[in-house]
Formats: C-alpha cells, structure tokens, sequence
C-alpha cells in the first residue's frame, strides 16, 4: 500500500464521530511578536490530548474480527499508548502498551486508567521492541506502531485535510517529526490540494534522525530534550521516502527555543503545549526570516505536559525575560534592615516573591547578613529602577542569574 490523499480522505469519513474535529484558530499575539499570520490547529485538544487518536484508529479499525479478539499491542512512552488505550476500550479490544521502565508515573497511570496491560521494560523504546516481538508471537498480538505504519499515516493525515479545507490561503505548513507519520500524511494531502505550499518539518538539536536520515548521513543522537515525544532515533521506513520526496525542508530548534514556545502558548494565546507540540512555534521564534510575512499554519500536535515542568517553564522565561529577578543584598545585622528594603522595594511597585535572610552560610561577618530576595517586576528597566532605589538607601545590591551560586 502507498498512502494517496484519496486514503486520507476515505479515513477522514472513518473518523467521523470516533475523534474530535479540531479547531483552526488564528493566534494574533504570536503572529504580532513573529512577524508571520499563523493560524494553529489544536491537536492538544483531541482525545487524549493529541493527534495520535486519528491513527491509532484507523489502524485498528482495519483489523479483522479475530485479530481484535486476540488483541492489539504497541511500544509507546506517552501518547501512542494513551491513544491506543482509548480506542482499544472504545472498541472492545485488549491491548497491551510495553512502556521504557523510566516512563514518568502519571502516563502509566493514564495508560492503565485506560483499561490497557501496561508492561514496563527497558530504558526506551528501542530496548521495548525485543519484548514486543516476543509477545506478539506468544499471544498472536497485532502490532499498531507509533509511526512506521501506513495506516497510521493514513489517519495522521487527516490533520492536514482539515487544515487546508478550512484556509485555503496558507503559504507554509509547520510540523513537528518524530517518527514521520504526522508529517508524512499530512504532505501527502498538502501535495494533492496545494502542490505549490512550503512543508517544514521540525526536530530538535538533539535528536535530527529524520533530517540526517533523508540526507543518507549517519544517524547520531541523544539527550534530554522538553521534546521527548519526537525525541526519536530511528525513523520509519515508511515515513522516510515520503518525507524526503515532499517535504521542503525540515529546521532544528534547540531546548531555549522549545522553552520560549511553551511559555509564550500559554501567556500569549492560553494554550498548553508539550514541549513537541510546541515544536513548529519554537521553529517560527528561532528561524524568522524563513516565515516572515507568510501565512503559516502550526501543528500543536499534543498537550501532555507535566503540571511541575509546566510552572518551571513559565518562572524560566519570565526570569529570562527579566520578570523575575533575584537580588542578593549585603546588609548589616541589626533591627530594621529587612524592613528598610522591602520598603524599597515597594515603594518602586516590585512584588516580592521569595526573600531568605542568611546569616549561617555565607563568608560573612558575624555582624553582618545577606538578603536574597526574588522579586516579580515589570522588566529590566524596572528591575535596575528597584537596585537604584536600594543603593540609595546604602545598600550593596548584586543581581544574580541562574547559574550564579548561594
């Protein structure tokens, strides 16, 4: 079988009712600070929370009666499995999910809440494959691959038929890869709609196997990455031809743009992102001048991201943005000190997030202290307005970054 938009659009009638359609929507406060007209479909907002109901579905709804007996199994760390798990209940389908050992909690949690088997086994995926082959051939499982699977394909690429019905004006298309699926069917539909539309891809630093692979350069890869859902080091061999032969080019982004693509979805357009979802916005921050001017429509292709990383992300970048800023100031120790520089501080309309008063762990003086003071303020102008104030009032002030130690 080679995937063709009339299988995708044959897919898109089976999905009818068994996924959500969803929306397109304009994002005018990113469009203003990247200097492009972006539009976004939200695959956060799918079952889920991602695009990977569309072809976990299609694949297993191809199976015959028997196979859905005997039942379905996958290797996934997060949301293939979920999204396998969902349909699987949906349908009546046993389904086994073998998961890397060092899957976080809660998304073995959500993929047992889901009625699946989950098995843990090995450090990632590719150390979950020996198990897999070894349980299909024990229980008669059918295999539903994250990626490097047609069908799969097939229904990933309804995300673009959508697209493009909805506006057909759209210059470029901006998609996160990991293992090509996503990306792979939705240029197959582009290509047929609009021949003559920009297809980006997008990967991290860290792990480009999909470019390195359709340059036929050895693949070498690895690390921790926020964008663990296309941290992926082998490609499909399905995916990869058609990614090579229809897609324009594909752009690395690096962790401090992955970062700020996260952040500014939530703060600018109050959307929550994983940190691949947020793969095409980082890609749009940090390579402007390929989308400057253009229509672009953005794939967020998925929305499970840790509640706890989520708030780190979002005090990195207001520190980063100078939001946030952290003040250690020497003071001599005695009644009043403390009392004097939060009125400083006040008085220039600083918020005064964390302050600890040190004495014991420093080499200071024992007549001596130091005061570190994290404070919420409106930017860089306000915060040297909050030192100058504090200076004038006789004190040391030194604004420490995040590398700087205690």
């Amino acid at each position: 079988m080679t995937v063709s938009a009339t299988d995708i659009r044959n897919a898109s009638e089976r999905l009818e009712g068994n996924i959500i359609r969803t929306p397109f929507v304009q994002a005018p406060a990113l469009s203003g600070l990247l200097g492009c007209d972006i539009r976004l479909k939200l695959e956060n907002l799918q079952h889920t929370s991602s695009f990977k109901a569309r072809g976990a579905f299609i694949a297993m709804q191809a199976l015959s009666s028997e196979a859905r007996k005997r039942g379905v199994i996958t290797m996934s760390a997060g949301n293939h499995a979920q999204a396998v798990a969902y349909h699987a209940r949906q349908m009546g389908i046993p389904a086994v999910i073998v998961m890397p050992a060092q899957t976080p909690f809660a998304k073995v949690s959500r993929t047992r809440a889901l009625g699946a088997e989950v098995v843990l086994e090995g450090r990632n995926l590719n150390e979950c494959e020996g198990l897999v082959s070894r349980l299909i051939v024990e229980r008669g499982l059918s295999l539903i691959h994250p990626y490097d699977d047609e069908l799969v394909m097939t229904g990933q690429g309804t995300v673009g038929l959508e697209m493009l019905a909805e506006d057909d004006t759209l210059e470029t298309l901006v998609v996160p890869i990991g293992g090509g699926g996503l990306i792979g069917g939705i240029a197959t539909m582009a290509r047929e709609m609009r021949p003559n539309i920009r297809i980006y891809g997008v990967q991290t630093e860290l792990y480009p196997a999909m470019k390195l692979a359709v340059a036929n350069k050895d693949i070498a890869c690895g690390g921790e990455t926020l964008a663990e859902g296309i941290a992926v080091k082998k490609p499909g061999g399905v995916t990869r031809p058609v990614v090579a032969d229809l897609v324009d080019d594909i752009l690395l982004v690096n962790e401090q743009s992955l970062e700020w693509a996260v952040g500014s979805l939530i703060e600018q357009q109050r959307i929550v992102a994983e940190g691949a979802g947020a793969a095409g916005i980082a890609a749009l921050y940090q390579h402007r001048s390929i989308f400057a001017g253009k229509k672009v429509g953005a794939v967020i292709c998925g929305g499970n991201i840790d509640p706890r990383l989520l708030a780190s992300i979002l005090n990195r970048n207001m520190a980063s943005d100078g939001r946030l800023a952290r003040l250690r100031i020497d003071i001599s120790d005695e009644p009043g000190m403390l009392a004097a520089i939060t009125a400083s501080i006040g008085r220039c309309g600083g918020n005064i997030v964390e302050i600890y008063h040190q004495r014991l762990f420093y080499d200071v003086p024992a007549k001596l202290a130091k005061i570190d003071a994290v404070i919420e303020t409106r930017g860089p102008d306000h915060v040297d307005e909050i030192i100058a104030d504090l200076k004038s009032a006789g004190f040391i002030v030194h604004q420490m970054d995040d590398s700087s130690g205690g």
